[in-house]
């Protein structure tokens, strides 16, 4: 029977065309291929993972690989350094949605370092590969106790992805960005020697790898703070009604130093949920809510039920679960790719299985999709300061009307690299990230996005580079800081041996 069923989907495919029913029926295609293999390979990464970091040969084994790199490059400049060089990891594996067509013109370095090599309790730091992943390093560190200060929501963010770009999560209010809980990066640099840098030691190279996108060295390393976890997240839902209420409410949670963690989901214009949470050692038996559980409804969905019931709640959810809480349903993406991935038979039959890796759904997604996901699709996370919370949600409602909005505070500190306040005082801002179907019947991919990063130029915020870029290059360095940036592509030889920023990312600059 089961036979006979393939058989028949296979022959419907091959009548209806393979594009057809990738654009069209895409719920099959991801339903009986993408989720099966994204399980196999989680089973595998992890299963590495943890049997390399038992056996303590990690550290042996990165020595290797790094003088490997060292050697990479410099047979490349023996070569004559005729291209530019870039990692040879291919650009479907990536979690921006972004494919970088510059793999096929430029030297492809490999760098296959996926490793979690050192976790030091006493200087409280761990020390990891840059392929490792916030999955992987989660899942290690609070089987021991410890979590990292800042760890971005989704499962398959690279270490090397949130140094080389930029990383935030509900504690940033806090901590700051991903690369505020970085004390020391080890790169390879263009004439192929290894160096260290810190606050100290290499200062200026330090601040300028972050959002750098690889083209100051090749990262190799990083050291990142820890702190002690707790197994539990106390979190209190608030629904708030009204713009100015929300933005009020938002900016004073999100100021209190005492909430270990802040977020908001916006659901429209004027209505919201606002969740603060804290750790804690102990939880009440009745208000346990492991979330992460495959069976358990979305937690965008769940958030929304305060909103619909128009109630307050607290509940305990366990720390892992907290942490990755939007990764099953890739925020509220997955509802677009499986329309019925909430359904309570679905989630109880094959709730496991979610979500499909996005590395995956960019490798089968062909042209045509990739075309209608950018004319009539959002995905963009904008920086903005808090100040400018109220303007900054009007703006997006106006030109792109997407909900729900994701609202994330953090502290930014006064710094000389890429990012960093309009002053010398530490300041408090947000990520708005907008992921969906623009509602507004004016949307143009082209002209919506270039009227938001405008408003984000003249508030002094910045967009993250993961996302579609439309800005020419001089609305690109107005937006970022690339005085020590430059100045370090000229000291370093990097101007022969790798793309400047904005030419990597640019949508401009790609076409």
């Amino acid at each position: 029977m089961l036979r006979s069923l393939v058989v028949l989907f296979l022959l419907w495919i091959k009548v209806k065309g393979l594009d057809y029913v990738i654009v069209h029926q895409r719920w099959i295609f991801v339903c009986l291929f993408l989720l099966p293999l994204s399980v196999i390979f989680d089973v595998y990464y992890y299963a590495r993972a943890w049997l390399i970091f038992k056996m303590c040969s990690a550290p042996k084994l990165h020595d290797q690989r790094v003088r490997d790199i060292q050697r990479q490059v410099r047979d490349w400049r023996k070569q004559g350094a005729k291209t530019y060089m870039c990692t040879g990891r291919p650009g479907w594996l990536t979690v921006s949605l972004r494919v970088g067509k510059y793999k096929k013109t430029h030297k492809n370095i490999m760098i296959n370092m996926m490793d979690i090599l050192e976790v030091d309790t006493k200087r409280q730091v761990v020390r990891v590969e840059p392929l490792a992943n916030m999955g992987q390093v989660t899942a290690l560190l609070n089987s021991i106790g410890w979590t990292l200060p800042v760890l971005p929501e989704l499962d398959d963010l690279t270490v090397g992805g949130l140094v080389m770009g930029t990383g935030i999560e509900s504690s940033s209010h806090i901590y700051g960005l991903f690369q505020h809980i970085c004390v020391a990066y080890e790169l390879v640099l263009a004439d192929g020697s290894l160096v260290r840098c810190t606050e100290e030691e290499n200062s200026d190279l330090f601040h300028a790898v972050p959002w750098s996108c690889g083209t100051l060295g090749f990262l190799v390393a990083a050291e990142i703070k820890i702190v002690p976890a707790k197994p539990w997240v106390k979190l209190h839902y608030e629904p708030v009604r009204g713009l100015e209420n929300i933005c009020k409410r938002f900016t004073e949670a999100s100021a209190n130093k005492r909430n270990t963690f802040v977020e908001g989901l916006q659901y429209s214009l004027d209505r919201a949920v606002i969740m603060t949470g804290t750790m804690t050692d102990h939880a009440e038996p009745d208000k346990i809510n492991k979330i992460g559980l495959h069976f358990k409804p979305w937690f965008f969905k769940h958030v929304e039920g305060y909103l619909k019931r128009d109630c307050t709640g607290v509940e305990y959810i366990p720390l892992r679960h907290y942490y990755h809480r939007h990764t099953r349903s890739i925020f509220w993406e997955l509802q677009d790719i499986i329309p019925f991935g909430n359904n309570p038979v679905f989630r109880w039959l094959f709730g496991w299985m979610v979500p499909p890796k996005i590395s995956l759904l960019k490798l089968t997604q062909g042209e045509t999709i990739r075309r209608l996901y950018e004319q009539h699709h959002v995905v963009q996370d904008m920086l903005v300061p808090m100040k400018h919370l109220q303007d900054a949600i009007t703006r997006f409602h106006k030109d792109i009307e997407v909900y729900p909005l994701w609202l994330c505070p953090f502290l930014l500190p006064p710094g000389r690299g890429m990012v960093h306040p309009k002053g010398q005082e530490e300041e408090l801002y947000v990520d708005i990230g907008a992921y969906g179907e623009p509602k507004v019947k004016h949307f143009e991919a082209k002209a919506s996005t270039r009227q938001l990063e405008k408003f984000v130029r003249d508030v002094h915020g910045f967009q993250m580079l993961y996302a579609d870029v439309y800005m020419e290059r001089e609305e690109f360095w107005e937006m970022f800081d690339g005085q020590l940036y430059h100045k370090l592509r000229d000291e370093l030889g990097c101007k022969e041996a790798f793309p400047e920023v904005y030419d990597k990312i640019c949508k401009s600059a790609r076409h």
